[in-house]
């Protein structure tokens, strides 16, 4: 954030929910995965109904931050790198150590890395825009958004254009949301159409640039939230390996008493 900018705590305390949703999602498919307990997988496919609202709220924020930011591509480098690690760690390291089936590849930390970067390389231009411009880019960028959003199903329109089957022949392009069938991903946000989101919450921020939020924004009301959303990439990074450590724990109790 820069210096003189009221703190948005609800901006906080929204992402920090974000995360807590995300987290208890992840908690019963690791139920499921780790301790083999249907009700693991059964709650976690009912919260998938849900789960694109938590996705929606985390990627806006984060495009509204990224106006607040001092350097965007900077710290978009840092959440891309921070992406890379989770690959390099459940794409080869845990498979190393017999755990298989948690591959991560293109997750959320890599596609708000990468969004940032990209973002953050037009922030002079959209910085120039004003009122009637951001609410025109907020219009553009969720009709694509919504256009776009079942590109991995090969379609557009939810169907009513059906893209060329050539476009998903490989997993060149699955960053973009082109993949083939044999592609398997533990967490997947495609660039197309999540940065669509995320440009819709950087137009959206010109109000928060400008402080011009309603008052309530400003306030801080569960700060257990607020703490969560401002050490979101901590918490993202940080929830899984505890997760694990959590359900390979209670596993092996569990062996004792068999």
């Amino acid at each position: 954030m820069k210096e003189g900018q009221r703190r948005i705590y609800l901006l906080d305390e929204l992402r920090g929910f974000a995360i807590i949703c995300m987290v208890i999602h992840h908690t019963f498919y690791d139920i499921g995965f780790v301790l083999h307990y249907d009700i693991g997988y059964r709650i976690f496919n009912f919260l998938c109904i849900f789960q694109p609202l938590f996705w929606a709220i985390f990627i806006i924020t984060s495009g509204i931050c990224s106006r607040l930011s001092r350097n965007t591509v900077r710290r978009g480098a840092i959440v891309f790198a921070a992406g890379l690690a989770v690959t390099l760690v459940t794409a080869a390291i845990m498979p190393a150590i017999g755990i298989t089936g948690a591959e991560i590849y293109f997750g959320v930390l890599s596609c708000l890395g990468l969004s940032m970067i990209i973002t953050g390389a037009f922030m002079p231009l959209i910085n120039k825009l004003g009122k009637k411009g951001s609410i025109a880019g907020m219009a553009v960028s969720a009709a694509l958004f919504l256009a776009s959003y079942s590109i991995s199903e090969g379609m557009l329109l939810f169907g009513l254009i059906e893209l060329p089957a050539r476009l998903y022949t490989s997993n060149a392009f699955a960053f973009l949301g082109f993949h083939n069938g044999s592609f398997y991903s533990a967490d997947y946000f495609p660039l197309i159409p999540w940065l669509f989101l995320f440009l819709f919450g950087a137009f959206l921020g010109k109000w928060a640039k400008d402080g011009a939020l309603p008052g309530g924004f400003y306030k801080s009301r569960v700060p257990f939230l607020q703490k969560v959303g401002k050490n979101s990439l901590w918490v993202y990074l940080l929830h899984q390996p505890a997760l694990y450590a959590i359900m390979y724990l209670i596993s092996f109790i569990q062996l004792l008493f068999v």
